[in-house]
């Protein structure tokens, strides 16, 4: 049974959410890189090679959604009735506990995350545990290139990518086999991954996709 509110705009996932964009609004990811020119920075984003020292710096920063993606992953959702989600970079949970609240409120489910650093999996384990939402989320920490390689649900109903760029077609690779018709793929910042953005931009690929909102790439896998 559909719930009838909404977890994502009541305790205890409401003042957590709050909480944890407030934290994340204070932090500036790039002052770590802050040695690096702009181009080298965005170089380092780009890369296949390099993305694990570019991220490898990021271990202690909350590259979080921002509140409207998150609002609208939610949305994405509850509007599909996704009972099964898989999430390409966990980094502190914000957008984990957004997907996981509206598995909730679609009436359950499974949503499979990953997540290279094991300070930010036990980060986020422990604010999915206090949203209420970590009975809904299996946590698979290491390479996703691993992790989300084996033990995928028959289907998946929503794919979102908001990990290392450069590695977004090879994940899509590993998810696509399963992915419904009617599936959603999410692409957070896919302007740094234009490999991503030549494929499922592709009419012969198999997807209908658009940038939405500046800083995501949505798409839809056709029949």
């Amino acid at each position: 049974m559909l719930h009838a509110a909404s977890s994502l705009t009541s305790a205890p996932v409401a003042p957590l959410l709050d909480r944890l964009f407030l934290d994340a609004e204070a932090s500036s990811p790039f002052s770590v890189v802050a040695d690096l020119s702009a181009d080298e920075r965005d170089r380092l984003i780009r890369s296949r090679a390099d993305y694990r020292d570019f991220y490898g710096r990021m271990k202690d920063m909350p590259l979080a959604v921002s509140r409207e993606t998150g609002r609208l992953l939610y949305l994405l959702a509850r509007g599909a009735r996704a009972r099964s989600v898989v999430e390409f970079g966990t980094s502190f949970g914000l957008s984990t506990l957004h997907l996981a609240a509206a598995l909730r409120d679609n009436g359950g489910g499974r949503l499979i995350t990953s997540e290279f650093e094991p300070s930010k999996v036990a980060r986020a384990k422990a604010h999915l545990a206090a949203g209420g939402l970590a009975d809904l989320v299996e946590f698979r920490e290491g390479d996703a290139l691993e992790t989300l390689g084996r033990d995928l649900p028959e289907t998946v109903d929503l794919l979102l990518l908001d990990g290392a760029k450069a590695l977004y077609p090879e994940i899509l690779d590993r998810v696509e086999g399963r992915l419904r018709p009617g599936a959603l793929v999410v692409a957070d910042n896919a302007e740094y991954s234009p490999d991503y953005l030549a494929r499922i931009r592709d009419p012969g690929r198999g997807y209908l996709s658009v940038p939405f909102g500046g800083d995501v790439e949505l798409s839809v896998r056709l029949g």
